[in-house]
């Protein structure tokens, strides 16, 4: 396999199947995964074949993300947005399952990926969290999700925030920072702009939804630092490549 990102709490579980992709300067366009960011579709698609024959019994489902705080419950084992974009589920930024062979995918160049997983009631998250996403508590609202569909219980989640851009990289302006002013702890003023950290505020959602810290783990990656690892849209100025967070089920 490819050099992939795991996290440890995950990795316990053999119910459970995740990674998250990483850049492959020998792939083309660096292993990108996006088809909607005008690459080459061809060199795109065989980027995610690859990836696919590592999972052979797995549908992969991908979604339109639009920063929303529109949560999908996928229900059918089929395939969905692999090979077609115009087959992703639409307008969408968070996915539940409790079906197996089922990959939920999740793509981003600085926004924050979050992959949660119910070990007790087999019930796995993957959720796309930029600030926009952040400000519309879409992690605090997928847990809610997750509990009222399928009676999880928070406490049992075990909880992953993938590399995305940290405190140390994310500037920005007052009109973005003030939605978060009344968590002091999550950003950092410097002159008239503000050190964001995103990770952290969606750390403090799964906390207020009732996940607890012991199984909570942070990468503590930060994309722009790592750019040669990941996509970073801010620290490649517009970058068109997304690397892809991942979560499954293989019971069943």
């Amino acid at each position: 396999m490819k050099r992939v990102y795991q996290f440890k709490n995950l990795s316990v579980y053999p119910s459970c199947t995740h990674l998250v992709t990483q850049k492959d300067v020998s792939e083309g366009y660096e292993f990108s995964l996006a088809l909607h960011t005008n690459e080459n579709p061809n060199s795109i698609l065989k980027n995610r074949e690859s990836l696919q024959k590592q999972f052979p019994q797995m549908q992969f489902i991908v979604a339109n993300q639009t920063h929303s705080d529109h949560i999908k419950i996928v229900t059918h084992n089929h395939e969905q947005g692999w090979r077609d974009s115009s087959t992703a589920i639409n307008d969408c930024d968070a996915l539940i399952t409790n079906q197996p062979n089922i990959m939920l995918t999740i793509l981003t160049a600085d926004c924050v990926p979050i992959l949660l997983f119910d070990p007790k009631k087999n019930i796995i998250s993957a959720i796309h969290a930029g600030w926009n996403g952040t400000k519309k508590n879409i992690v605090f609202k997928t847990v809610n999700k997750m509990k009222e569909q399928f009676g999880v219980d928070p406490k049992d989640i075990i909880a992953g925030v993938a590399p995305s851009i940290g405190r140390c990289c994310y500037e920005v302006g007052k009109e973005v920072a003030q939605h978060f002013f009344e968590d002091a702890s999550s950003f950092t003023k410097v002159g008239d702009k503000y050190m964001l950290d995103l990770p952290h505020i969606n750390q403090q959602q799964l906390l207020k939804a009732g996940v607890l810290a012991k199984n909570i783990e942070l990468s503590h990656i930060c994309t722009a630092c790592e750019v040669k690892n990941y996509f970073s849209y801010r620290k490649e100025q517009g970058c068109s490549g997304r690397f892809m967070s991942m979560i499954g089920l293989t019971v069943g």
